[in-house]
């Protein structure tokens, strides 16, 4: 078969499709090569008060220098030029007085008249030669009315501005104006030019002009601009110098301070800034050291009183098992036999049973809390599927659902989401978030959500009570906090259950994170990375639900609205610290929403994408 036959067009066309997607790809990486400098520069203006310091005085002391420059070379050329000027004028005009009286007693004829007028150029031009190896004050140049050149000493004609030509013509003046001067063997110089008119007996007008050179004058002017400009850099580099180093005594012991105080905050308590002299700056590092040992005296008592509170509640746990057992044997035994006795004491039986198991309860999570402050929790990770940790903990909730009338619904991935965790920490996790979603769901549906992608799982237990209001979605992980402290505790919990559950998630390198709207119920979300040990950055399910008609976490207004918060229950860092998490929305999420059932042919009994209890 023959295939079809590519023409010229279209290689063109390609070439062109290709040269255009390469200049697409190549103009990003331009313009950020291009923009590198200038971050560079923006980022050391920014971090550095020294430089500031050293450009701001700068661009002054340059300011200053060139007005001052500026101003001085003005009157410094005006008082040169001025007086020079004032001479020349002097002598021209008594010059032109001097020609116009001899010419004026003149009677030739227009040849002997033109003679005349010559001789009377050449003996000013003489007055003006000083010797052959200087230059001449002044150089002579006779114009008649019509324009033709008379005369000239040396100077061309063209010298003389035609402005100034005009201005003499016109009156009967004696005027002047700066002009370069131009020889025909010999580079310009600048001059000034001062001209007047005489006239002939016959009535005939000529224009005499002096062209007096400014060349000693220029270069005293160059002298001095050239004297004024090195002492202005010289004192701008003084005065940067000067910056320099003023901004290096004040700074350094800045810098110093800020090093100290990380390594302070770091937990090196002991770290001081070493004082020298007694000015402000000494006593900074004074004050500094004072407020260091104080707040290493004030920690070091807080850490002993809060490691006597971890000791006295650990201590209080353990010494109370010993009588809790005797006392749980006696009443175990009064249980049994509560069928003998009277109605009240049968009453006052079942009593004491209960509060014997929730307090039993409680000793086990202040034991639990003990162990996390005092850093002994262990995580004994292994790799399990998490779908079936929470369908354990849908099995063994079930009845408290039927009992309080909601429905709990499970949407797992048909994928195995494997993880390395703790079985038995995420089941208590889980079994919290359950157990507190039913009891706070008003008899409504309770659904809990599975998904995972490469890096991490997500497990969200929606419910659609009474829910959050504005700021208890940071509240609710405190220890013994209740939204509604009027509210009592139906399922016997002990107000510790979701403390223990954030030091659980956090134990694994995981988040747990809360969202409520009054009305809308609430949303928590457990994301736990694959790999114990990696870092999260983004989790495979929203923390917001995409029920609430606001498009979850896709509308960023809905983040801090002020009836539809988000506050997120910091997820810790590799050193147990709090830091602050990203969230990601459900569209980015590669797992099904919670709201979407999975498709029939997918459900199967070991593997069901959507159970019902």
């Amino acid at each position: 078969m023959i295939g079809p036959v590519v023409g010229d067009a279209d290689r063109a066309a390609a070439a062109g499709a290709a040269g255009a997607d390469t200049l697409s790809r190549l103009l990003p990486r331009l313009a950020q090569w291009a923009m590198r400098p200038w971050q560079l520069v923006r980022g050391a203006w920014r971090r550095s008060i020294q430089l500031r310091v050293i450009t701001a005085t700068l661009a002054l002391s340059v300011v200053v220098v060139s007005l001052l420059g500026v101003t001085l070379s003005r009157q410094i050329t005006d008082g040169l030029l001025s007086a020079h000027a004032d001479a020349a004028v002097a002598d021209a005009a008594a010059g032109i007085d001097n020609a116009q009286r001899q010419l004026a007693t003149t009677d030739g004829a227009s040849g002997e008249l033109r003679r005349v007028l010559v001789q009377i150029a050449e003996t000013l031009a003489a007055g003006g030669s000083t010797s052959a190896a200087s230059q001449p004050l002044y150089e002579i140049i006779v114009l008649s009315a019509e324009g033709g050149q008379t005369y000239r000493s040396g100077a061309n004609a063209d010298s003389v501005p035609p402005a100034l030509r005009e201005r003499v013509r016109d009156e009967d003046r004696v005027f002047s104006t700066y002009t370069s001067i131009h020889y025909p063997d010999a580079p310009d110089v600048p001059g000034l030019a001062v001209g007047g008119r005489i006239i002939d007996p016959f009535g005939g007008t000529y224009e005499l002009y002096y062209l007096f050179p400014l060349t000693e004058q220029q270069q005293t002017i160059d002298l001095v601009l050239t004297a004024l400009a090195t002492a202005g850099v010289l004192l701008v580099v003084l005065l940067c110098a000067l910056a320099w180093l003023v901004a290096r005594q004040v700074v350094t012991p800045v810098r110093l301070a800020a090093r100290i105080a990380e390594r302070f905050s770091a937990g090196n308590l002991a770290e001081r800034m070493a004082v020298r002299g007694r000015d402000d700056l000494a006593r900074l590092a004074m004050s500094f050291n004072q407020m260091a040992a104080s707040l290493q005296h004030q920690i070091g008592q807080l850490e002993e009183l809060s490691r006597m509170q971890q000791r006295f509640v650990s201590d209080v746990s353990h010494e109370l098992r010993t009588p809790l057992t005797t006392v749980r044997m006696a009443a175990d035994v009064l249980y049994e036999s509560r069928g003998d006795f009277d109605p009240v004491v049968d009453r006052s039986v079942e009593l004491l049973q209960a509060q014997l198991d929730r307090f039993e309860a409680l000793l086990t999570d202040l034991l639990e809390i003990s162990r996390f402050d005092a850093g002994a929790a262990a995580l004994n990770a292994e790799r399990h599927d998490v779908r079936d940790i929470v369908h354990k903990v849908v099995d063994a909730t079930t009845p408290l659902a039927v009992e309080k009338g909601s429905e709990l619904v499970v949407d797992v991935p048909v994928e195995p989401a494997m993880a390395e965790v703790d079985a038995r920490r995420i089941e208590r996790i889980v079994r919290n978030l359950v157990v507190n979603a039913v009891e706070h769901g008003e008899g409504r549906e309770v659904r809990v959500a599975v998904a995972a992608d490469d890096h991490a799982v997500a497990i969200t237990v929606r419910d659609h009570g009474v829910g959050l209001k504005p700021g208890e979605s940071s509240l609710v992980f405190h220890r013994f906090w209740r939204a509604d402290p009027a509210r009592a505790r139906t399922t016997g919990g002990t107000g510790l259950g979701l403390s223990i559950a954030m030091e659980d998630a956090r134990l694994h390198g995981g988040w747990l994170q809360a969202w409520g709207e009054p009305g809308d119920g609430s949303q928590f979300r457990l994301t736990l990375p694959r790999v114990a040990g990696d870092d999260l950055r983004s989790a495979p399910l929203a923390l917001v639900p995409g029920d609430v008609g606001d498009g979850g976490l896709g509308d960023p207004s809905a983040i801090g609205a002020p009836y539809r918060r988000i506050v997120t229950a910091e997820p810790a860092d590799s050193d147990g610290a709090a830091s602050p998490s990203p969230v990601t929305s459900a569209a980015s999420a590669p797992a099904p929403q919670p709201s979407a059932p999975a498709p029939a042919p997918q459900q199967a009994p070991a593997e069901e994408a959507s159970r019902r209890a």
